[in-house]
């Protein structure tokens, strides 16, 4: 029997997992993982986000963040399979997944004998993810976003957007990308980028101690990769966010 792309998920995972509604579940009867950080973070763990987050919610509030100048959820999706040079045959892994946009741009992208990773804290989200269906080449898991329990070396590309600003541990999350690279990976992130100047700075400060998210200095990002090993680091700003991009050298 040929095997699932969920039957080849649990063979990179480094604890058994069980399967329920469609993905593998590491976090069990756990309504989380990890506490909350702020209201932000608190909304995606509703039931009622996954029902309009892919089509309203992440738009119109990425369509805030980046201002005008910054890339569609389109664009970024786009972006983003680019810049991990996906190609037939490769493992990505997709960090604070939502319901599964990017996870399964990067199924097609990666083809029948590659794997498209979606991993997410919040049930509901999966429940919606698996829900839309996609390339056999996708495969969800619910764990911890923090502490990636893949074994080590195992992906080609990391993508993580509009996530890394609301982990508690954003560096042990980097960590944790970083390990599960294989050498020669790629990873994109998407997160915050806060203006150098007063009282932009300010402002923007006190917005992400409000939402519960961690504003980033730009160049941030960039300079904890380069400590991480990674090369070829290129980064985009557009409005209060940042797109980073390296290779794991």
């Amino acid at each position: 029997m040929p095997t699932t792309a969920t039957d080849r998920l649990e063979k990179l995972l480094e604890t058994p997992a069980e399967t329920r509604a469609g993905f593998l579940d590491l976090l069990g009867t756990a309504d989380q993982a990890g506490p909350s950080t702020g209201i932000t973070q608190r909304l995606m763990r509703t039931t009622l986000l996954p029902r309009v987050y892919e089509r309203y919610w992440r738009p119109a509030l990425g369509r805030a963040l980046k201002g005008p100048a910054g890339p569609s959820m389109a664009g970024e999706v786009r972006l983003a399979t680019k810049l991990l040079d996906l190609r037939p045959g490769r493992t990505a892994l997709d960090v604070a997944c939502g319901t599964g946009r990017f996870t399964r741009a990067f199924g097609q992208a990666v083809g029948p004998a590659g794997l498209a990773i979606g991993l997410d804290g919040a049930r509901t989200m999966l429940t919606k993810a698996v829900a839309e269906g996609g390339p056999d080449s996708v495969a969800y898991l619910r764990a911890d976003a923090v502490r990636v329990p893949l074994r080590e070396s195992t992906v080609d590309a990391v993508c993580c957007f509009a996530a890394l600003h609301m982990f508690a541990e954003p560096e042990t999350a980097l960590d944790s990308f970083t390990r599960v690279l294989k050498p020669g990976g790629r990873i994109v992130l998407l997160t915050s980028a806060r203006r150098g100047r007063q009282p932009a700075r300010l402002l923007e400060s006190v917005g992400g101690i409000v939402s519960g998210q961690k504003m980033f200095d730009r160049g941030e990002i960039a300079a904890s990769l380069r400590a991480r090993g990674f090369t070829e680091i290129t980064e985009r700003y557009a409005g209060v966010t940042q797109i980073v991009a390296a290779r794991l050298g």
